[in-house]
This record gives structure tokens, C-alpha cells and sequence, in this order.
């Protein structure tokens, strides 16, 4: 396969020389057979190589790994999708809602029922990110946003979330991001167990991720960037100080740092079900999403995408290149994987925050789509 990879190397290394970003690392699977690619720097202004174990930030890649946690323990019987989270985070017992999405704060109804695990992995529990102007984004902005994962200890993300009402009722609605870090509260209350513990016993050491966790300060990450107004990059340092040492707040929303070859080998093994059993993994990997739920996943991602247990599955004919029922998902500090629904996966890490639709993963996720057709037809 390595001769007929050339044409997707070659798109990758274009991409570094056009100066979108300094450096990447790539990783595909297919048809059995594994390959990994580095491009250019650690940065404009560091001059060492990209290599292909280069530690990378994998911000929103995280939660696909976290749900892999989560589903762990609901498969040794832990935790049941169904449970209420109130039994072991108080603070989010007898929740109230807004009665309308942009209503003041004060104007709430009751919960119509608990917030669930299933809704914390299927994004629906009511709580997240608004894009909108209501005052519920406004109260919410410096608390459920991402990338950097909360600047303050769980205990008092908990209480803080737990002061606010719902946006929508639990079961009502898809919302990004913020149901990620609940649960990552959620699993050490339940196994008493620190999370980075938790990872490391039941995904990192198991399927020997030796680069994958929570960041120890250690790391030699690439330098990050961010698109400014006139679209020159410019180093994302909050981003970059906010990773940069064992975090306050263990967050699977964005807080994980891996590898490819690290992010590969975890995908390959959810794919051959030696993570979890077959049954809870293809819940995981399939629509799990009502089409009243959907809506707001389909004002972020488009009618084609919908959500799984904390990763996004492909419904409609989406991109050329793409599939239905292909599953993954992007990380905003420039991280994207997918897993095609005959097992091939494709894996991507740059350090370029994504900023608007001119910044994408076309130029890898279109020549693999090639490449795929390539294998298949010869």
C-alpha cells in the first residue's frame, strides 16, 4: 500500500509547505494493513521534526475515549445507562429548567425526570454549549465552553453547574460538549477512583497507549496556534498554558493528550470489540438520537451527522469520500479521526485550532477516500 499511499503523503506535505500549519502526523488502516506519515516542525520557530510518536493536545478526541471509559464500567455492571447521576452527584438532583431555551434564569419549570447516564453520553441531559444570545449563554460561557477544560477543581465545577437550570429538559435535546465533562466528575464519584487513574487501568495500560492521558507537564508538544482576525497564526498560548501540566480539572471533554499511533491503536481495538463487548460498542458507534434530539446536533455538525455515546456517527450520504455509518469525530486544536463502517480508520494531528470552514481536514480525508478506492479496486 505504501506506493499507492503517495498521493495522500504527497497532499500532507503540501498542506505543512503551504504554511497552514508547521508540522502533522497521519495514520491510516486500511484493509488491515497500518501506516503512519510526519510532516514538517514542532513549530514555525522550532526547527526539530515532527515525529510520528510527537505527543499531541487532542482537545474534542478526547471524548471518544471517554466514552469508551464510561462504557466500561456500564459493561461490568458499575454503572447502568439508565441510572440517575444524582446518586452520586447530588448536586444535580430534582434539576429545573428553563421554560423556555432564552428565558431569564429565574424562569423555571421542574425536570419532567432525572439526568441519566445515557443522556450524559448521548449529549441530551439539558446542559451545554449555546451559541444563541439568551441569557443562559451568557451565564454558561465561562463555565460549559471549551477548549481549555474548567479552571477550577470538579467539586466546584459540580456545584456551579448544579446552581444552574437546564436550557432544555434532560432527554429533550442534543448539547455539545459540557455533558463530557459531567461525566468526567461522574466516573471517579461512582469507582472512587481518580480519573487519570481510571484511564490509565482500563484503556492506557490494557492496550499499552504508553502516550496517552492527562498531560504530566513532560510532554515536548508541538507549538500550537490560532488564526487571527486576518487569518496570520498566532500561538495560542492560553490553549497552550492550560495543557501544560497536570490539570485542576481532569476533563474527557478536550483534555487528553495521545499519540497517533497511540489514538490509532485505541480505535483499532474498539473496532475488533476487545475494549468493550460487540453489543455496547455498536451502541456506541451508532445513531442513538431521536429527530427531535437531533436538531441541535444538526445546527453544528449538518443533517448528515448525528451522535452515538460520545462520538458523532454519519447518517446521511455525507462527503464524497465519506460513508454512512462511518463514526468519529474533530478536536478544535486541529485533531480528527474516523472509523469507516468496514473497519478502516483514518487519523490526523496538526496543532492548528480550527477557526471557520475555511480550515478542514479535506486535504487528508479526500485523498484517503481515494487511496481506499485505490486498495478495493486493485
Amino acid at each position: 500500500m505504501l506506493d499507492t499511499a503517495a498521493p495522500l503523503w504527497e497532499s500532507l506535505a503540501e498542506t505543512v509547505r503551504s504554511g497552514w500549519c508547521p508540522g502533522l502526523v497521519a495514520g491510516v488502516r486500511i484493509n488491515g494493513e497500518t501506516h503512519i506519515f510526519a510532516a514538517g516542525s514542532l513549530g514555525f520557530s522550532r526547527p526539530e521534526p515532527m515525529a510520528e510518536d510527537t505527543p499531541f493536545r487532542i482537545s474534542s478526541l478526547s471524548k471518544i475515549l471517554g466514552g469508551a471509559l464510561a462504557l466500561s464500567l456500564v459493561a461490568d455492571g458499575t454503572l447502568g445507562l439508565d441510572d440517575d447521576v444524582a446518586r452520586w452527584l447530588p448536586a444535580l438532583a430534582n434539576p429545573r429548567v428553563l421554560v423556555t431555551p432564552d428565558a431569564p434564569l429565574s424562569m423555571t419549570v421542574p425536570a419532567r425526570g432525572p439526568i441519566t447516564v445515557r443522556q450524559l453520553l448521548t449529549f441530551t441531559a439539558g446542559l451545554g454549549i449555546d451559541f444563541s444570545a439568551s441569557p443562559y449563554a451568557a451565564a454558561t460561557r465561562d463555565l460549559l465552553w471549551g477548549p481549555n477544560p474548567p479552571a477550577m477543581t470538579p467539586e466546584e465545577y459540580l456545584t456551579r453547574v448544579g446552581e444552574l437550570p437546564l436550557a432544555h429538559q434532560p432527554g429533550a435535546r442534543w448539547m455539545y460538549h459540557a455533558c463530557a465533562d459531567v461525566l468526567s466528575v461522574l466516573l471517579p464519584a461512582v469507582t472512587v477512583t481518580p480519573l487519570g487513574r481510571l484511564v490509565e487501568e482500563r484503556i492506557s495500560k490494557p492496550f499499552r497507549l504508553a502516550a496517552t492521558g492527562f498531560p504530566t507537564g513532560s510532554e515536548d508538544f508541538p507549538v500550537v496556534y490560532a488564526a487571527d482576525g486576518d487569518g496570520r497564526l498566532r500561538e495560542a498560548v492560553e490553549y497552550r498554558d492550560a495543557m501544560a501540566g497536570p490539570p485542576q480539572f481532569p476533563s474527557l471533554a478536550g483534555g487528553l493528550v495521545s499519540t497517533v499511533p497511540d489514538y490509532l491503536t485505541f480505535l483499532s481495538a474498539l473496532v475488533r470489540d476487545t475494549v468493550l463487548p460487540p453489543g455496547l460498542r455498536r451502541q456506541m458507534t451508532e445513531d442513538q438520537l431521536t429527530s427531535p434530539q437531533r436538531v441541535g446536533m444538526a445546527e453544528l455538525a449538518g443533517p448528515d451527522e448525528s451522535w452515538g455515546f460520545m462520538t458523532a456517527v454519519q447518517v446521511g450520504a455525507g462527503h464524497p469520500w465519506s460513508s454512512p455509518g462511518m463514526w468519529g469525530w474533530s478536536g478544535g486544536s486541529g485533531t480528527s479521526a474516523a472509523v469507516y463502517p468496514d473497519g478502516d480508520i483514518g487519523v490526523v494531528f496538526t496543532q492548528r485550532f480550527i477557526s471557520g470552514p475555511q480550515d478542514n481536514f479535506d486535504f487528508f480525508w479526500k485523498p484517503f477516500g481515494e487511496l481506499r478506492k485505490t486498495v478495493y479496486s486493485s
